[in-house]
């Protein structure tokens, strides 16, 4: 997948592209994932010591959306894309950026991506709070994800996204 610039439903105020992710870009996914809001409170457990490395990104299909402003490229978000067996692995949105429409893009640029790589179902165990998100952007749920402490001690609701060919 190439970049791509796309309008967002709540304008920012610098264009944005989705490029693949590259190695020196790991600090700042994992920044990403770290502090996410939706981490907070009962959930910080689950990312304290997360890391989003090199490898992990050279592995995957990790697509990160930039938004260009007068300083630097600045990460707005991101996500990771598992082939086999098809997962979106992993999908944040900065939350000073969340309601835009970048998570939106996102959703549609893995959906490309899967596409192109003739996968027609992606799976995705979703974060409790972002539940109603996957359902706005067409993800059907599909079932639960039961606990497994001491890793993760609550349910998750899984979804899936159907892929349509074109």
């Amino acid at each position: 997948m190439g970049s791509r610039t796309s309008p967002i439903s709540r304008p920012v105020t610098m264009p944005v592209t989705i490029r693949r992710a590259v190695a020196r870009d790991a600090k700042r996914l994992t920044r990403l994932v770290r502090g996410s809001g939706a981490y907070e409170g009962k959930y910080a457990a689950a990312v304290a010591g997360y890391r989003v490395g090199p490898d992990y990104i050279a592995a995957h299909r990790a697509f990160v959306a930039v938004g260009a402003d007068e300083q630097e490229d600045r990460v707005l978000g991101f996500y990771s894309l598992v082939l086999a067996p098809p997962e979106l692995d992993l999908l944040f949105v900065a939350d000073d950026m969340q309601g835009r429409g970048i998570g939106r893009l996102l959703v549609a640029h893995m959906q490309s991506t899967a596409r192109a790589a003739g996968i027609d179902r992606v799976k995705v165990v979703s974060h409790v709070p972002a539940e109603d998100f996957y359902h706005r952007v067409g993800a059907v749920r599909t079932g639960t994800a039961f606990a497994n402490p001491p890793v993760v001690p609550w349910d998750r609701p899984e979804f899936e996204f159907r892929i349509p060919s074109e």
